[in-house]
């Protein structure tokens, strides 16, 4: 076996070997044990010789900083595990087995899926009723349907672990370790087909999914949790959900004890016990940092207290210290309590790969090695790979299954040495691993059948911890009450720490009643105020109703957690729903009682407790039916955007079906239906008959036919015998109308329905959504992502010559492989060619950097006196522990921050930082943040042609990004769209974007996080190519391996408090690094990776520093760091001096050619988004349609005339559906802006108009489809504008949608995040909708709210359009149209009343009768709308000031979009 670099457990010296395998010799177990224990355990450590003794929680006086108490895990763990079998309780052990695993996933092979466009959506919406039908015919005759093509996924394996055991699983990315985690934890519904058998303790899959779900749990790579709950209450929640019944504790112990006992000893072995009080936090919540949130997430897995755990890639984002540590904790509880783990770890070290029982290696999917960890390097060197010492055993391993980095031995080669994945599966197949492998699976087999003990154990132990009357088949331990009651806490303390939340949802629903009450402000029990009292309880109850319309996204959001805590059988989904409705209601019932008193009493309805009651009950319930409503749409959708056109088929008729717009028994006959299935419906009438049960009306002024009209005194003042009262329900010759009679003639209400109908059907309705929901996400769950697939857009002829090149020189270079070594050596002589051009790198030099940040009660310093440097040629890594500032450093060096103050002298090439620093400078995140619809070549190209000067032309710059996707191996990927990407070509990507802009100096953050250890050494030895060609390189780096480390020239290493510890060369074998060291101390074994042992030696991780001094001391006491502050000095004397600088430019090129290519990668996203542009025309065409079905072709009529302003008032809907779609499409267009503004690539002006101009076509087109179905089915255009007003209207219109763009982009602008911006949508809207002279007439306004009307762009809507509809059109009222009186005897109709109507206009039907007098109100149009404030000859007034307007907001945007960016780092 090679001599193998040792392993990183060694933190004091010895360099005792480990055993080679963990269940064979009790004395080396417990040898080893002593020494996870030491590792482990501070207190263990006291007594060393090179450490004074110090009691634990001692501060440390070099660092004003107190230690955390000590913590022993193996103490902790053998202490309750006596415990546990003295009371008796049962153990659970667990052992694995897979024979013949198959997993197939859709797609066969060379099969791609293609993105959808907006093109093909639109005409393949035609075809939706064929393709419902045919699909109906499908699942009624399953010989119809097509036979997906399958693609293999992990080909058949076999193996087994014991309880006990570990087991590492090592192989490239896309070698299927993720799919084999995943199918032994049981997670199954990602995939097509799994053929083969997995026993757990020789219990089924089936059975082990139905009635011990939680037993088999996978940790997936991401982290998802509740941003607003805390590190304690994320863990504590677990827990709370797990904590074994009184038959599964130690007797005695409490609920309480028990999860306060766990959670603590959780917390403190994975060293967060700090964060316990912090926010786990998100990209938007400020909270803990990424490592510890990775600790939060392995914390939440253990609390479920499973016995099979399946870990992939756990201690990405953690140092090589954490790492180390949490392996070795993770040792010891398989150990001690006897579980089943299985890992897939990249850069494991060799410490970290020794820890466990049994190594899996995949090669596409094929198993080629299962054995001793000890013995597979000697495997595959026996194989005939070549032997490389110093490179770690899980590198090697992996480097063995890739093409392009294997080495074959001298004399061997890929003829003689099993180097496809089929060839090397036959080969293990073949080998006395494959022989051991399938004799001892049939021999565990074979015990599980016959001694089922084990099993029989198990089943017991997890009916003994579930609460008394769980069932015994229920896979979860607490009952259904139990899981409501944990989740309403938990969703509680969500809500009330999400401060802002709170605070803003509460301010604006205050706000906007306070609107509304003063709109109808003090109404009196006049005529007016009969119909305002409608319209009042109407728009309280919309409101407050539509309000609830944010909680589809919410329920979509929280999905990844729901399916991450379901997976581990925390609690059903169904207990969710409930949860969510009833830790709502304490916020919601304030929220609306504060809301509903200040309407209720503002506006002066019925003053009495009982109508105040009623009225909030009737709205409250409204409010909860209408949240249950669109939670029901939120968990039923895929996706935000079906869900909205959901959405939008219902509340246009709730609206217009509610009663109000057109009562009941007007409506369409084959429409009114509608009206009784509309919850809205029956929570309005409840309100207007408890308001009108208890109030009477005076009628007089405009209601009293005939009146007098200026200067004239005919009739008398009051309701006399020939007059009479036109309000609904009014009795000839009475002035006083009963509330009852005018909500029954008017509306057709009959107040006794009050709670025997109306209240009851209510309270059905939200119970029938409680239940829809309850339903829905138990059994037809829509959890996001599932089975990473690639999605790919469509070639055209440009990229099918390009992608052909690229695969031609692929494969030239594949073909050469026949002498490995000619090979390797041309590729590297390739790749070096590829990197074209030598690069311009200049020195970069940092003295006395000092950065401080405002906290609670003053400032903190997160780095002091940093001092160092980087030269062309040269790559520079930053390494330190997890929050130690090395990425705070880095943003400082980056000039990145905008939050703090940094103090110090940045100099580059000797001279201060210019204005063109950040776009000289390439700065490759941590996040990859992309534009997600754009492919990989045009992410490059797009960087490329706004980052190099308009000095080098487009072909040099097309063929530069060729250069670099063959550079970054990304040829198979070019057309593939960004969102669609693993995390590996994402972050090659992020580096081919930052290289496309030909740097003066590349800064990268941890470029190597979440990549496997092949890939994180090709992209390192990838950076060395780019130094050696004069790059200058500065990068943070996590768990580099021995090998990694030293591709780097030199080393900046930081210990907490943002102190430096050491700067300057590493060495070959590191010995520059390791003399320094060891010179104070701490002496680095041969066998140890320096990298990690480095961060031990300084006190980085569990284990306390080496040596009594700090390290910072010793540095500041060094040759070394008087040589630094000499080279800097050097490096400032002897740059260069260009004598005349070019003139500088904030931004390489020019503004019109940056407005060109944004605008051109707008439209390709749009084009690409058909949801979301199909969606908005989707909800225009619908809108429009339905609102004409209510109005199809009306007639000349009074009532007529009225639905003409209501079909118009319609139209103003519009901005709002516009708004809820655009705003969060901007403010995620935004986060790419900022990443893509900190190097000057544009600026934020093209940002602002580039987006404005990418929404106008469809703008444009929703526009003409709305104008469409509106002017033609409802009839419009018979006034004397004729044809001509129709395409006027189609003019404001469109300026209609360029308001609602541009209001939405500047709302947009102005909010930190996607959460807050829904929140000042209804309040702009009401405000809008309420003072344009519509809903409150402009005669009745108030006169403090006219200004609002004049400076409302509504007005200017309603104005234009309903001025050019109604101008001239001729008024025949219906026969029940007309209004009737008498006059006095002797008279005629036309006597009596001809000063009336030549006063206020209409006509007289039959003006020479005696008696029953017949008054239609209006003969034309205009009089409708002149009393209204409405001019004809203003109309062209009026549509340009609603464009100026949309112009106005749009100039607003672009300041916003300078000045707000709300990024703060």
């Amino acid at each position: 076996m090679a001599d193998t670099p040792g392993d990183d457990r060694t933190l004091r010296g010895d360099a005792t070997p480990l055993p080679d395998s963990h269940h064979v010799n009790v004395a080396d177990a417990a040898a080893q044990f002593n020494e996870l224990q030491r590792v482990l355990s501070i207190r263990s450590l006291q007594g060393g010789s090179e450490n004074t003794d110090r009691s634990s929680t001692e501060r440390d006086p070099e660092k004003g900083e107190t230690r955390e108490k000590g913590f022993d895990l193996r103490a902790y763990l053998s202490s309750s595990n006596d415990a546990q079998e003295r009371a008796g309780i049962a153990h659970k052990h667990v052992g694995v087995t897979w024979e013949n695993l198959q997993v197939e996933g859709i797609g066969g092979a060379g099969h791609k899926l293609y993105v959808r466009t907006f093109g093909q959506d639109v005409s393949s919406f035609w075809f939706t009723p064929f393709r419902m039908l045919y699909s109906a015919l499908q699942t009624a005759v399953p010989a119809l349907r097509p036979e997906l093509p399958l693609t293999t996924i992990l080909h058949p394996s076999s193996g087994l672990l014991k309880p006990g055991e570990m087991c590492l699983v090592l192989g490239c990315p896309g070698s299927g370790c993720t799919t084999f985690l995943k199918t032994i934890a049981n997670e199954r519904k990602d995939y097509a087909r799994i053929l083969g058998d997995v026993r757990y303790a020789g219990i089924d899959a089936h059975e082990m999914a139905k009635r011990y779900k939680g037993e088999v749990v996978y940790n997936e790579e991401d982290d998802r949790h509740i941003a607003t709950l805390t590190v304690a209450q994320t863990v504590n929640f677990a827990l709370s959900l797990k904590t074994p019944g009184p038959n599964g504790r130690i007797p005695g112990m409490t609920r309480k004890e028990f999860d306060d006992a766990v959670g603590s000893m959780l917390l403190q072995m994975l060293n967060i016990s700090h964060t316990a009080h912090t926010y786990v936090g998100d990209e938007f919540v400020r909270g803990v940092s990424g490592g510890e949130r990775k600790r939060v997430s392995i914390a939440e897995m253990m609390a479920t207290r499973a016995h099979v755990l399946c870990f992939d890639n756990s201690t990405r984002g953690l140092d090589a210290s954490t790492a180390l540590d949490f392996i070795k904790a993770l040792r010891v509880m398989t150990d001690i309590l006897g579980q089943t783990t299985f890992a897939t770890l990249y850069q494991a070290g060799e410490g970290i790969y020794e820890l466990f029982d049994k190594v899996l290696v995949l090669d596409k999917g094929r198993q080629v090695y299962f054995g001793p960890p000890s013995e597979a390097r000697a495997y595959f060197e026996g194989l005939g790979y070549k032997s490389l010492p110093r490179q770690s055993t899980p590198d090697y391993l992996t480097g063995c299954t890739d093409p392009n980095e294997r080495q074959f031995a001298p004399g061997h080669s890929e003829r003689d040495v099993p180097s496809t994945p089929e060839a090397l599966e036959q080969a293990f197949m073949q080998s006395r691993f494959g022989a051991e492998m399938r004799e001892s699976l049939g021999k565990y087999k074979q015990k599980m059948e016959l001694d089922k003990s084990d099993q029989e154990t198990f089943r017991q132990a997890v009916v003994a911890e579930k609460k008394r009357g769980v069932s015994k088949k229920s896979p979860y331990t607490l009952g259904f009450t139990g899981q409501v009651r944990a989740l309403v806490i938990r969703q509680f303390q969500m809500r009330l720490q999400d401060r802002f939340q709170l605070i803003t949802s509460f301010t604006l629903s205050t706000a906007l009643a306070l609107i509304i009450g003063a709109a109808y402000y003090n109404l009196q029990l006049t005529s007016q105020g009969a119909f305002t009292r409608g319209s009042v309880i109407f728009a309280g109850l919309l409101t407050c109703a539509l309000d609830t319309f944010g909680e589809m996204p919410i329920q979509m959001l929280g999905r990844p957690i729901l399916k991450k805590q379901t997976n581990y059988a925390l609690y059903r989904p169904a207990a969710i729903a409930i949860a969510n409705t009833l830790s709502d209601m304490p916020f919601s019932a304030v929220r609306i009682l504060i809301y509903n008193i200040i309407i209720y009493f503002m506006s002066n309805l019925a003053r009495s407790a009982g109508g105040f009651f009623t009225y909030h009950l009737f709205i409250y319930l409204g409010f909860l039916t209408m949240q249950g409503f669109f939670r029901t749409f939120g968990i039923m959708c895929t996706n935000f955007d079906s869900a909205f056109r959901l959405a939008t088929f219902f509340i246009p008729n709730m609206i217009q079906y509610g009663g109000y717009m057109i009562p009941v028994f007007q409506m369409k006959r084959w429409l009114f239906w509608i009206y009784y299935i509309n919850p809205l419906s029956y929570a309005w009438v409840g309100c207007m008959e408890n308001e009108f049960m208890r109030i009477s009306f005076t009628c007089d002024g405009s209601f009293v036919v005939p009146r007098n009209p200026p200067g004239v005194n005919k009739y008398p003042d009051g309701l006399g015998p020939n007059q009479v009262c036109t309000l609904f329900g009014a009795i000839p010759g009475e002035n006083i109308v009963s509330g009852r009679n005018y909500v029954n003639f008017g509306y057709g209400l009959n107040v006794s329905d009050l709670w025997r109908r109306n209240f009851l059907v209510l309270l059905g309705f939200f119970f029938l959504f409680q239940l829809t929901q309850v339903f829905l996400i138990e059994y037809f769950p829509q959890y996001d992502g599932g089975s990473a697939v690639t999605i790919y857009a469509q070639e055209d002829s440009e990229t099918k010559k390009l992608n052909a090149v690229l695969q031609q020189r692929k494969a030239s270079r594949k073909g050469k492989s026949e002498d490995d070594e000619i090979a390797k050596t041309e590729y590297s002589e390739g790749m070096k060619e590829t990197a074209t051009t030598k690069f311009n790198g200049k020195p970069f030099t940092w003295e006395s950097v000092n950065y401080h940040v405002p906290v609670p009660g003053g400032v903190r310093r997160l780095l002091h006196d940093v001092y160092g440097y980087v030269k062309p040629g040269t790559m520079t890594a930053l390494m330190g522990a997890s929050g130690a500032g090395k990425t705070t450093c880095l943003d400082v060096l980056a000039q990145r921050k905008n939050i703090g103050i940094v103090s110090g002298t940045l100099l580059l090439d000797g001279k201060p930082l210019a204005l063109d620093f950040a776009r000289n400078t390439a700065y490759a995140e941590q996040m990859d943040v992309h534009e997600g619809s754009a492919t990989v070549r045009e992410a490059m190209r797009f960087s490329a042609y706004l980052r190099q000067p308009p000095s080098v032309s487009k072909e040099e710059k097309d063929k530069y990004v060729e250069d670099m996707i063959e550079v970054l191996e990304l040829q198979d990927l070019a057309d593939a769209l960004i969102f669609s990407l693993g995390v590996e070509a994402r972050k090659r990507l992020t580096i081919g974007v930052e290289l496309a802009s030909r740097p003066s100096l590349l800064f990268l953050d941890e470029p190597t996080s979440g990549l496997d250890g092949q890939s994180a050494w090709n992209l390192v030895r990838f950076l060395r190519k780019l130094a050696d060609n004069g790059q200058a390189i500065l990068c943070t780096i996590h768990q580099p391996s021995s090998m990694l480390i030293q591709t780097f020239d030199k080393l900046l290493l930081l210990e907490r408090g943002g102190e430096t510890v050491y700067f300057g060369d590493i060495g070959p074998d590191c010995h520059i690094l390791r003399d320094y060291l060891s010179r104070h101390g701490a002496h680095c074994p041969s066998n140890v990776n320096p990298a990690e042992f480095m961060l031990d030696a300084i006190g980085a991780g569990l284990a306390p520093r080496i040596g009594n001094r700090d390290w910072k001391d010793h540095w500041l006491d060094s040759a070394e760091y008087q040589g630094v502050l000499a080279e800097i000095e050097n490096i400032k004397h002897s740059t260069s001096n260009d004598g005349e600088q070019p003139k500088l430019t904030l931004y390489a090129t020019p503004f019109l050619h940056q407005l060109r290519w944004v605008v051109a990668r707008n439209n390709a996203k749009l084009w690409r988004s058909p949801d979301y542009v199909f969606s908005r025309l989707f909800v225009h065409a619908f809108i429009s349609l339905f609102v004409s079905l209510s109005f199809l072709q009306l007639g000349h009529g009074t009532r007529d005339l009225q639905y003409r302003v209501f079909g118009i008032f319609w139209s103003t809907i519009l901005p709002a559906i516009v708004m809820g779609q655009l705003e969060p499409m901007w403010i995620l267009s935004r986060r790419i802006f900022i990443r893509e503004a900190s190097s000057r690539i544009y600026s934020p002006y093209v940002f602002a108009i580039g987006q404005l101009i990418g929404e106008m076509p469809y703008s444009v087109l929703c526009a003409i489809v709305y104008w469409v179905l509106m002017v033609y089915p409802m009839g419009f255009g018979d006034g004397t504008a004729g044809i001509g007003g129709t395409f006027f209207q189609l003019l404001v219109l469109i300026f209609v949608e360029l308001f609602g763009v541009s209001l939405g982009q500047f709302i947009g602008a102005v909010s930190p995040s996607m959460q807050i911006a829904p929140l000042f949508n209804p309040f702009v809207i009401l405000v809008l909708g309420t003072f344009c002279g519509v809903t409150v007439p402009y005669p009745t306004l108030q006169g403090y709210w006219k200004w609002l009307y004049q400076l409302s762009p509504y007005t200017r809507i309603m104005s234009a359009m309903l001025s050019t509809e109604l101008h001239g059109l001729e008024i025949t009222c219906k026969a029940d149209e007309f209004i009737p009186f008498n006059p006095p005897s002797g008279q005629t109709c036309q006597q009596w009343a001809n000063e009336f109507v030549t006063g206020f206009g209409g006509y007289l039907d039959n003006p020479n009768d005696m008696t029953s007098c017949r008054y239609c109100q209006y003969e034309v149009g205009d009089q409708f709308f002149l009393p209204l404030n409405i001019r004809y000859e203003n109309r062209w007034r009026d549509v340009w000031i609603l464009f100026a307007f949309g112009v106005f907001n749009f100039i607003a945007t672009i300041v916003a979009s300078r000045f707000l960016r709300y990024a703060k780092r």
